[in-house]
């Protein structure tokens, strides 16, 4: 028996059950009961009804085609329900709402839809002139300053499949080499500036989220609109660190921790 105060309070199902849920977490594409029995250096019998009850509650899913099973998302619901974070436009909204009062500019939030950029959120410039991409638009992950940043902090094998998606799609085929040596760029300053490629006088600026899981949830982006006369209510410089700590707020919101606190 183990000793110390709590071993009278082992419960083996609940620590096969958890370490089942950790075990699927890192193989998203499935395993075998008889392969997790392997990994884990146990019985298939001592897993197999344990995996039974969770596909049953629904935090597990067995693939029809070859009997797989993979964490289900019911697990994310769970979590996102018992944290203060339900969804990223929830968490973002406030901050989002109190970052253009502060910087008199609009501003947005884009997520990776496949092969494109999509703008899930935004809030308008308050003042009487501002610039602001429309609700539901559809964003170049190739040539866009927020594609930049989702494609920098995005793991190798997700990165090369959505950009896949966006050459098949027609975007951005000849922009590819010159985006990827941004990436390392991007990675060490922890955002991108870049004049749009679309509206003259707009410099967009963008700022990684992140969620609970330490990966790229999205980008949050200033399209940055200099006035003629220079009556913007702060220049871009200025900008930078209220952007940055908008951005750190709603990954905090999310569970999550900036890989990049500062921006250089």
């Amino acid at each position: 028996m183990r000793s110390g105060p709590k071993a009278s309070y082992a419960a083996p199902a609940v620590e096969k059950a958890f370490e089942i849920i950790s075990l699927l977490a890192e193989r998203p594409g499935g395993v075998l009961i008889s392969e997790m029995a392997v990994l884990m250096n146990r019985s298939v019998g001592e897993i197999f009804r344990i995996v039974i009850v969770l596909e049953k509650l629904g935090y597990l899913r067995k693939s029809p085609k070859d009997d797989r099973y993979s964490v289900a998302y019911k697990l994310l619901e769970l979590a996102f329900r018992a944290t203060p974070a339900q969804d990223l436009v929830a968490a973002a909204t406030p901050t989002m709402r109190k970052l253009v009062i502060e910087t008199g500019q609009s501003c947005h939030l884009v997520v990776i839809n496949e092969g494109a950029g999509l703008v899930i959120a935004r809030e308008q410039n308050p003042g009487t002139r501002g610039f602001s991409l429309r609700l539901g638009a559809e964003v170049n992950l190739m040539t866009s300053c927020s594609g930049a940043v989702l494609l920098t902090y995005l793991p190798q094998d997700l990165r090369e499949n959505v950009i896949n998606q966006a050459r098949q799609s027609g975007s951005g085929q000849s922009q590819l080499e010159d985006l990827e040596k941004k990436f390392g760029t991007i990675r060490k300053r922890g955002y991108e500036q870049r004049k749009s490629f679309i509206t003259r006088g707009v410099t967009d600026l963008s700022f990684p989220i992140f969620g609970f899981d330490g990966k790229i949830a999205a980008a949050l982006t200033i399209p940055f609109l200099e006035l003629i006369d220079g009556s913007q209510k702060l220049d871009i410089a200025s900008c930078k660190p209220i952007l940055s700590a908008a951005a750190s707020e709603i990954t905090e919101l999310l569970g999550g921790s900036r890989q990049q606190d500062q921006y250089h």
